[in-house]
């Protein structure tokens, strides 16, 4: 690969001019290192653009505490400049569930830390804005997209309003952002109106005045929210409720003299335009400026594929739905298997995959069976309080992909790195079909690197209805056909399953029925992780509210810090 292919999404002037570029349409700032590889949005994104005939820059990881030379290096685009605070919140980032500051950074070489600022989005944005009047900003990836509505920040313990707000971006591109990236530059570039560029899903944006939308659904203010609880609760639900449906209204909030709208989203992309996006010339490398240098992140993934996209689990405390959607989206198995040939043909390729999976790995290609009855669907889970009915759980179609993957010359292990819904093969009853004990099967002798790693959260149901998990009783199913596996083909895989203390519900008294759980024993016990709210998720609401908005009922809620870090500890006392 020659060096005019690996540097043709350039990062410095020297770049751009070795290009022969005259000028740059967008230039996008991130506070990752810049990877050019599917798992990276920003390589995502500046890719697709590519693709569709934009020259397009990335600054990674910015200093914001100089001069300022790394915002006025490139100059200003002729389209406009796209920010993102890289594949992690920048808070969680930074801070431990404590509050403490973490003493690595995955996402920057060698792990250093203090190479971004703490809410790297609104830092960037205010910058570019300071020295570009002019020019608009889009903001996006996970930290705009969790905050694009008011939101409750655990690191300043208050409510913050959209992330708009406070950044004076133009336009937050919320959620995977292939589509209204490409249609919103598509519309700078011809010079839309702001009234057409309004109307692109996906898209939100602050004005001021009154919405004139009709049919929208407007929401309690931020500054009612802040002074009512209530109100913030019944906020969340509203949104939650609309980011989980295929036909949302547009929702409107007002904020100080004005508001914020979110648009709906695009449909789900089908399984050719999830092939198009991986269609692309990724080198799957780090930008060849690192020289090598060491990106802990890239060594998690650089031999992992992608399958699909979403999660209809619906736990309360995780934000996939909030920003990949509900409705999978799955890429096809000849994509899937191409990108397997290509990973196998790379001369550092040592013959395992380290992960073939996605938010959870056994959701590849499932889908309601009747697609009327998805379409009018207002459940935030497909799982939760009980599976739907409606869903398809053949497990066929994957146990084909992994087979078909496992044949591809060079490839010696497959592994599943990803988490699994043991819910989605098995209830209390035993397997749900034929399929579902093969893939058990298959994932323990074949795709497993000595240890499965589970997630029952917590073993007492009153929590895990709060965190909208099914009964530890199922995982006690799950354990009882795990064992009679080993014992049938004189394995030895390892159970290892993962637990959260101090989730809204949980007490130290159910941390200590928790650790006293028969099942438990002799499992490796190391996995427990003490709850951190994060924004735009219903725990976060509960935590900091103390009503579960659902129900609008009181829930406990722990929080006092050394209560919290008692919790955790309980765990690992000897019983």
């Amino acid at each position: 690969m020659n060096c005019l292919t690996e540097c043709d999404i350039p990062t410095s002037v020297k770049e751009v001019e070795k290009l022969g570029w005259d000028y740059v349409d967008v230039i996008l700032f991130t506070g990752d290192a810049f990877v050019d590889h599917p798992s990276f949005g920003t390589a995502c994104i500046a890719r697709w653009l590519q693709k569709h005939g934009y020259r397009v820059a990335v600054v990674p990881q910015p200093n914001w505490r100089d001069d300022l030379r790394d915002f006025r290096k490139l100059g200003a685009p002729r389209l406009y400049f796209g920010v993102n605070a890289g594949a992690m919140d920048s808070m969680v980032n930074h801070y431990t569930a404590a509050r403490r500051l973490r003493h690595d950074d995955a996402y920057t070489p060698e792990g250093r830390t203090g190479q971004r600022p703490d809410r790297a989005v609104t830092v960037y944005s205010k910058i570019l804005k300071q020295l570009w009047p002019d020019v608009p900003v889009v903001i996006g990836g996970v930290e705009a997209s969790l905050r694009r509505l008011s939101h409750y920040d655990y690191w300043d313990d208050r409510i913050f309003p959209s992330i708009l707000v406070d950044s004076g971006a133009d336009w937050l591109c919320y959620g995977m952002g292939e589509k209204p990236m490409l249609e919103l530059t598509r519309a700078i570039e011809a010079g839309r109106n702001l009234r057409q560029i309004e109307q692109i899903p996906q898209l939100a944006f602050l004005r001021s005045g009154r919405c004139r939308v009709e049919n929208a659904l407007v929401l309690h203010s931020y500054e009612t929210c802040c002074r009512d609880a209530k109100a913030f609760a019944e906020n969340f639900h509203n949104i939650e409720t609309h980011a989980n449906m295929l036909h949302p209204q547009v929702i409107v909030e007002p904020v100080g003299d004005g508001y914020v709208q979110v648009n709906p989203p695009y449909p789900p992309a089908t399984t050719e335009e999830m092939d198009s996006y991986w269609d692309l010339p990724f080198t799957k490398r780090p930008h060849p400026r690192y020289k090598g240098r060491r990106i802990p992140a890239y060594d998690m993934i650089r031999d992992s594929i992608i399958t699909h996209r979403g999660c209809f689990g619906g736990c309360n405390f995780c934000t996939i739905a909030a920003h990949q959607g509900k409705f999978i989206q799955s890429r096809s198995e000849d994509s899937i298997v191409e990108e397997v040939r290509k990973l196998a043909a790379m001369p550092e390729f040592r013959g395992n995959i380290s992960d073939l999976g996605a938010p959870t790995a056994n959701m590849y290609g499932l889908r309601g069976k009747n697609p009327e009855l998805c379409a009018r669907c207002r459940r935030k889970s497909c799982l939760h309080p009980s599976r739907c009915p409606n869903m398809d759980v053949s497990h066929e179609r994957l146990l084909g992909l992994y087979r078909r993957v496992d044949a591809v010359k060079g490839v010696r292990h497959s592994y599943i790195g990803s988490g699994i819904r043991y819910d989605l093969f098995l209830d209390e009853n035993g397997f749900l079909d034929s399929s579902g004990r093969e893939y058990l099967r298959e994932l323990m002798l074949r795709h497993t690197s000595g240890r499965l790693k589970v997630a029952p959260e917590h073993t007492e149901d009153k929590v895990l209805a709060y965190m909208a998990k099914p009964s530890f009783r199922l995982f006690e199913r799950l354990r009882r056909e795990f064992d009679k596996i080993n014992r049938e083909n004189g394995t030895h895989t390892e159970l290892v399953p993962y637990f959260i203390s101090s989730h809204p519900g949980c007490t130290m008294q159910d941390m200590l029925k928790l650790r006293a759980n028969p099942c438990l024993r002799g499992i490796w016990m190391d996995q427990v992780q003490d709850f951190m709210p994060t924004p735009m998720t219903t725990s976060s609401v509960m935590f900091c509210t103390g009503l579960d908005p659902r129900t609008m009922k009181p829930v406990f809620v722990e929080r006092n810090p050394e209560r919290k870090k008692a919790q955790k500890a309980v765990f690992f006392q000897k019983k």
